[in-house]
């Protein structure tokens, strides 16, 4: 695109110089212009052929079109003194001097719109007409109106493409975020699925003997909770490749938990589960996050406490969900900070924070280990 462009910028300022060209040659050859017709017809080429290079060199187009006027008076040609002046050496005035304010930088601008006017007056004195209006023009109409307009629209420009950069950089933030949510989502999932299996496998070998049919389904539970980790994971990988795309699949939510904590049961957590408060519908990022809170932190218990007695606790407030699961394991110490790689706390305290709520994480009073966040409805 930006080629595309360039090209199409290029193309303009050929088309442009291409018309000054030929009326300025036009009213040159056939008008009754004072002065040797060789002399301007040439000037009149300095004026014109260079605006092609407007954009990419403002300040050198400024300079030929200053250095030519004096040059042409020196050599008895007469563009720009005496009778009016052709018109189309005035728009290739204006635009040369437009040019140099919107594409140029600061300096340079400055420094080419003096040497502007300083080349127009000296071509006034050099033609022996020398009178007020004929200095106010040059310098007013011809350089420093069209200069000026130039500086604003170089101005907008900025300031548009600054506007665009910032949207650019929060875009990248954003992307950021979304993939810093997706390593989230993919270690909540593959943390739990992968819990839950190694423990019904080590499970169904110690049975496998002596009871058949428990291991039997403890196999089918392995089958379920893999089938359901792989759907969880190709959602979330659809997201990548299809950018939003893969959002139109529901993602999990407090309404899910029933199932997560069947499969929390089928590893062996003996889990109560206990709901304070009228159960509604709750913000999307709210809901997803609550459910991958209990997740991890059901996850935590059975890598480090095994089949314990668990209790998940979901408060429906006016303005906040809270949310707890305790554990009566022995070893307080280490869920989620001994023997883990400590990812899990993390994963889910930055998740309340998004919201700007509040964890902890740690023993609890009575023992084991307790995990309580809360998440306002509202930021």
């Amino acid at each position: 695109m930006d080629r595309v462009r360039a090209a199409d910028r290029r193309l303009v300022d050929g088309l442009v110089a291409l018309a000054l060209v030929t009326t300025l040659q036009l009213q040159l050859v056939l008008g009754e212009h004072p002065g040797s017709l060789p002399v301007n017809v040439v000037g009149g080429l300095l004026l014109t052929v260079p605006l092609v290079w407007r954009r990419s060199s403002p300040l050198a187009v400024a300079l030929v079109f200053a250095a030519s006027a004096v040059t042409q008076q020196i050599l008895g040609g007469d563009l720009f003194a005496g009778p009016p002046p052709p018109f189309a050496s005035l728009v290739a005035g204006a635009a040369t001097f437009y040019s140099l304010g919107a594409h140029a930088e600061d300096r340079p601008a400055a420094v080419g719109a003096v040497i502007g006017v300083a080349g127009l007056w000296t071509s006034i004195f050099l033609s022996g007409e020398v009178d007020t209006q004929s200095f106010v023009f040059s310098a007013g109409l011809v350089v420093t109106a069209p200069w000026l307009a130039g500086r604003v629209t170089r101005a907008r420009n900025l300031r548009a493409a600054a506007l665009e950069r910032e949207q650019e950089q929060r875009a990248r933030l954003a992307v950021s975020d979304e993939r810093r949510r997706i390593a989230r989502d993919f270690h909540d999932v593959v943390a739990h699925s992968v819990g839950v299996m190694v423990t019904l496998a080590d499970g169904a070998g110690r049975i496998l003997e002596r009871d058949p049919g428990r291991a039997r389904d403890a196999l089918d539970s392995i089958g379920t909770t893999g089938r359901a980790a792989l759907s969880e994971l190709e959602r979330s990988l659809g997201v990548l490749r299809h950018g939003e795309g893969g959002a139109l699949t529901p993602q999990p939510g407090i309404d899910d938990l029933g199932a997560l904590i069947e499969q929390a049961r089928e590893a062996g957590l003996r889990v109560a589960v206990v709901v304070e408060g009228d159960p509604r519908s709750l913000p999307q990022g709210v809901d997803l996050a609550g459910y991958r809170i209990v997740q991890e932190a059901l996850t935590n218990t059975i890598k480090h406490a095994g089949a314990v007695d668990t209790r998940v606790t979901i408060r429906y407030g006016e303005r906040e969900l809270g949310l707890e699961v305790s554990d009566d394991g022995p070893d307080s110490s280490g869920n989620g900070s001994g023997a883990g790689s400590g990812h899990g706390l993390a994963g889910m305290r930055e998740r309340v924070t998004l919201y700007e709520g509040e964890f902890r994480a740690g023993p609890g009073r009575e023992g084991g280990f307790l995990v309580h966040a809360r998440i306002p409805l509202t930021k």
